[in-house]
């Protein structure tokens, strides 16, 4: 069985690591670096980390100065606050003048779980995507997160990095394991249908894929770790060569992976598409694989949707 690891965790060590290596970077929290695993990079360099409270707008307006100086930053809250509390400090301070802000977002979408509706963040990546020059970043392991969070100390300007509260399967040998920010992956071939899948979703997605293989069907799977900008060409590709796409997402369908995909589709290569995930709807308190199951993003219900859309 492959080992569980949240990608809150490789996001918090991976931190520490870059600590070791730069010392032109400093981290921000609010109040959380226990959850949001800042606490890491706190304990090994406490001169250059700082609690901002519980007062995340202040928070994203004093990293927005700290970056003015020339050093980077890694602000860090919970997926909800960060993109919602902060929204508004975000767009002008930090994402306006193109400041060097990595916002680290945990414990986003519905695998929060018990936190219920108003913990889980279902709205983030759209509300992300929408601010110009910012890149979005939804790793799917704790190897893909590690990388994320590399690209985007090195990446110029700001990064909205999107991490879970859940241990999830690792699936990338880190050894082995390539990022590149902006393009897709393509972790199997197929003729059939093309699944597109981002974060937790590209764990069920591959579980998702076998089931298929076992009912004779052909799905050829794709990884999104870049939001924005999207992989164009990945997603065109599939279009022309297969001509049926589903989308899969721990996060509304409305304005997220979903959305990026339709755009590039109806703008460049339109085709047959079917968007999975959270249905125009606020999440529930509940244990994490129960509300994945009663939103129709598990495996199997992944499949049978699948299934479903060819007529099987």
């Amino acid at each position: 069985m492959a080992e569980t690891i949240a990608t809150r965790e490789a996001y918090g060590k991976t931190l520490a690591e870059l600590g070791e290596k730069y010392n032109d970077f400093m981290v921000l929290d609010a109040d959380l670096s226990g959850s949001t695993k800042t606490g890491v990079f706190k304990k090994a360099f406490p001169e250059r980390f700082a609690n901002c409270g519980i007062a995340e707008g202040n928070m994203m307006a004093t990293a927005a100065g700290i970056a003015a100086t020339g050093k980077k930053v890694f602000a860090s809250s919970f997926a909800v606050f960060a993109s919602g509390r902060a929204f508004e400090q975000i767009r002008n301070s930090i994402a306006y003048p193109a400041l060097n802000v990595k916002i680290g977002a945990t414990h986003s979408g519905v695998t929060v779980g018990e936190d219920g509706a108003s913990h889980q963040a279902v709205l983030d990546m759209a509300i992300m995507r929408s601010i110009p020059n910012m890149v979005v970043l939804n790793p799917c392991d704790a190897v893909e997160a590690r990388e994320a969070v590399i690209a985007a100390y090195e990446y110029d300007g700001p990064v909205y990095i999107r991490l879970g509260r859940l241990a999830v399967p690792v699936l990338f040998d880190e050894k082995t394991y390539k990022f590149e920010l902006g393009k897709g992956q393509m972790l199997s071939e197929g003729k059939d249908i093309a699944i597109i899948s981002t974060g937790l979703m590209t764990t069920e997605s591959v579980k998702a894929v076998e089931i298929l293989k076992e009912a004779g069907i052909s799905a050829r799977h794709i990884n999104i770790h870049t939001i924005k900008p999207i992989d164009k060409d990945i997603i065109i590709k599939a279009s022309k060569e297969i001509g049926n796409i589903v989308t899969v997402e721990e996060h509304s369908i409305i304005g997220g992976l979903g959305s990026a995909v339709a755009e590039v589709l109806g703008e460049n290569a339109p085709c047959k598409l079917t968007r999975i995930g959270m249905n125009d709807e606020f999440g529930q308190s509940g244990k994490p694989y129960e509300l994945l199951d009663l939103y129709g993003l598990t495996a199997e219900k992944i499949a049978e949707k699948v299934k479903k859309v060819l007529g099987k």
